[in-house]
């Protein structure tokens, strides 16, 4: 079965590509991460991503940002979250997309995401706790991931 990406390059000699599908995220977290490291170095995503789960980083919501306490000395940005577990399953799949460069002998270091998308999944129906029959849904998210030697 091919996996189907939603951006098609031209040159796929120079390209690397992840897919991570139905991970149990936030959809919202989701999009926040990949649009702060859409355009960054492989290496540079991985670093903020590690320093997010390590609560050492937060990331700014420019959407999604209703209700959020402000940081202080995050200066203009200064409404953000620690999204610990989204930018541990994202993390995963840039590590994919780094071993995936590295089987194809292309440099790591001067990787650059030039893709990086969250999409709906699957909405898994499961009964409610405590043996409620009301039908609770979670949204599972899809991440697709395509860097580029430049």
């Amino acid at each position: 079965m091919e996996l189907k990406y939603a951006f098609k390059p031209e040159d796929e000699s120079k390209i690397a590509k992840a897919i991570g599908r139905d991970i149990n995220i936030s959809f919202k977290h989701a999009v926040v991460i990949c649009d702060k490291i859409r355009g960054m170095g492989l290496g540079d995503a991985i670093k903020l991503l590690e320093a997010v789960v390590a609560l050492e980083k937060s990331i700014s919501f420019k959407r999604f940002n209703t209700g959020i306490s402000h940081r202080k000395g995050l200066g203009k940005d200064n409404i953000a979250k620690y999204p610990q577990k989204a930018a541990g399953e994202i993390l995963n799949v840039l590590r994919g997309v780094e071993t995936n460069a590295d089987y194809k002998g292309l440099d790591t270091e001067r990787l650059k995401i030039i893709n990086i998308q969250a999409n709906k999944g699957i909405a898994r129906r499961r009964r409610k706790p405590r043996g409620r029959w009301q039908i609770w849904r979670s949204q599972l998210v899809s991440i697709q991931v395509i860097a580029q030697e430049t």
